[in-house]
């Protein structure tokens, strides 16, 4: 999971560009990157850590521009190094910069097309430097510059590429490109602000969050499959790029990844997980009408809107039990498992108090490994309750999801090929109850009438683009899994990276 920006202004970009990734923070820790147009140049600055480390005053200082697109990485496929931060750049045709979220499911028959086919060469392991390459070679093949020529560039791209993607492209001579995968998996939002001199300013990125801060007013979702054109000038071309395909969100956004106060489908984040709360709290009734509940206690962060409406239900206290340290980042993409776990006692701490002689019911948005969630019920009863019943907001998590969002092998996943109760026994609670899927998808499509499915292949194991065998989970889950995670860290990183600053 990554979070993208793209900015067509009438004034430099850069600073705004940064601010926006500071609110995408979320999305991604491990690099940021920024790339802006500057005349016939491009202008490059990435690195790996948060925003904050990887620029200063210096580097933003040149990044001039009033064109740019910019990237936080949060990495499902390929290695972790520097050479792997975004924006990718080629400079064959005209020179791009592109900016990748989401995750595609045929990079290697694609590298090797890109190679035998295209004659192109792709220096590193990441799969958006495939997808860049492809954009690449079929705008080649247009022999113009043009949003037309673009659009059928892109009608090729999606014809080739396989998975959930949102992209930002800068395209020197011409100005913002931006696409999204024809099943909409990923998700990508534009906007528009006016500077009073009667020119529009545009953006799109990955959350709402991020055109708020900056000022601009949201239009719309790109549609699944659309292609947007937004040249230096300031004006906008839009066009369908991919035949009509199920239309599929990750509903893995609306559990964990996005902030409440996203829009993201013409949902609001914060409503979806309210009424997760409200459904939850309903299934717990008619499992324990007669509970012996005492409080309600979310585990922060996001949990907490779902955990206040479980206890308006259920008709008993919420209370805040835990402290959270801010300064520690998400447990969930912390790189490794032995970080994640000693990461939750430096992240949490509790309120005896609210916990002392007490029947508690902690909420999570979900339990994905189970090493958080088996930690803090101990927490829980060290800090003195009498029984810890733990309610997940989310259905069990039996698969990894493969566009886009690190749920590695499946081995990994404490409910895979486990009962609820043995899960409930692994993590030590004295109740454990999961929402049903049905009620999750419903949740989050009250919100949006024309909403018809989801991407819920972590809890169904069912692949929303198809094409999806045994050897590719395989090939995924050792890609994906801790130990070669620590191995690609402990190796030297001997590949070329490429600056343009």
């Amino acid at each position: 999971m990554c979070g993208i920006i793209g900015i067509v202004g009438q004034s430099e970009v850069a600073a705004q560009l940064y601010d926006g990734l500071t609110v995408l923070q979320h999305r991604g820790q491990d690099a940021a990157g920024i790339a802006t147009v500057h005349g016939t140049r491009l202008r490059v600055h990435k690195g790996n850590g948060l925003v904050r480390d990887v620029f200063d005053a210096k580097s933003m200082a040149l990044l001039e521009g009033r064109v740019g697109i910019a990237h936080c990485r949060y990495p499902t496929a390929g290695s972790e190094g520097s050479d792997e931060a975004q924006p990718f750049y080629v400079n064959s045709p005209f020179g791009i910069a592109l900016a990748h979220n989401g995750n595609l499911i045929n990079t290697d028959a694609l590298r090797r097309e890109v190679f035998e086919q295209d004659r192109r060469n792709v220096n590193t392991e990441s799969d958006s430097e495939v997808l860049l390459n492809v954009f690449a070679h079929e705008l080649d093949t247009q022999n113009a510059l043009t949003p037309e020529a673009v659009f059928r560039a892109l009608e090729g791209v999606n014809r080739r590429a396989k998975g959930g993607y949102a992209v930002v492209c800068a395209v020197l001579g011409l100005g913002l490109v931006a696409f999204r995968d024809p099943n909409g998996i990923r998700p990508l939002v534009l906007g528009k602000r006016s500077n009073g001199n009667g020119c529009d300013e545009y953006i799109v990125a990955s959350e709402s969050v991020a055109l708020d801060i900056l000022g601009f007013e949201r239009l719309r979702d790109v549609a699944p499959g659309e292609g947007i054109v937004i040249t230096a000038r300031g004006e906008l071309f839009a066009q369908q790029c991919a035949a009509p395909q199920e239309h599929a969100p990750c509903i893995f956004e609306y559990v964990y990844f996005a902030r409440p106060d996203s829009m993201i489908e013409e949902i609001s984040v914060h409503k979806a997980r309210m009424r997760m709360g409200v459904t939850l709290g309903e299934k717990i009734l008619r499992e324990r009408p007669d509970h012996d509940i005492d409080v309600v206690i979310p585990i922060p962060d996001t949990s907490r809107d779902s955990a206040l409406e479980i206890a308006n239900v259920l008709g008993v206290k919420y209370r805040e039990g835990f402290i959270k340290n801010r300064y520690v980042g998400r447990t969930f993409i912390m790189p490794g498992q032995g970080e994640r776990a000693k990461s939750v006692k430096r992240k949490l701490n509790p309120i005896p108090l609210e916990f002392r002689n007490r029947v508690v019911l902690l909420v999570d948005d979900s339990i994905v490994r189970g090493t958080t969630s088996q930690q803090i019920v101990q927490m829980a009863r060290d800090a003195g309750a009498r029984k810890v019943y733990l309610a997940s907001a989310a259905p069990p998590v039996r698969h990894p999801n493969i566009y886009g969002i690190d749920m590695p092998a499946a081995s990994e996943l404490i409910a895979h090929g486990r009962s609820e109760e043995d899960v409930q026994a692994e993590l030590g609670c004295d109740w454990l109850i999961y929402q049903d899927l049905a009620d999750l998808e419903w949740a989050v499509a009250e919100g949006n009438a024309a909403l018809a499915g989801f991407d819920s292949s972590c809890f169904t194991g069912e692949s929303v683009t198809g094409d999806i065998n045994r050897d590719y989970l395989d090939d995924l889950a050792r890609e994906r899994a801790d130990t070669a995670k620590m191995e690609r860290r402990s190796t030297d990183n001997a590949i070329i990276d490429l600056h343009n600053q």
